[in-house]
């Protein structure tokens, strides 16, 4: 069960970073922007951080 649990979280995590990034992503190209490339590089990188964290949180 607990191993469910785990891999269930780590989907969830996973699709809203994925969906997150799309996000990111498609309003930088649309904007085409220093600024906002810079923003969206940033905001990867948080998330990217935050995913480590619960991939050692939950193992």
């Amino acid at each position: 069960m607990s191993k469910n649990t785990s891999a269930m979280f780590k989907g969830i995590g996973t699709g809203m970073a994925a969906g997150i990034m799309v996000g990111l992503v498609s309003s930088a190209l649309l904007k085409d922007n220093k600024k906002t490339k810079s923003m969206t590089s940033r905001a990867m990188n948080a998330i990217e951080d935050a995913l480590d964290k619960m991939q050692t949180i939950f193992n």
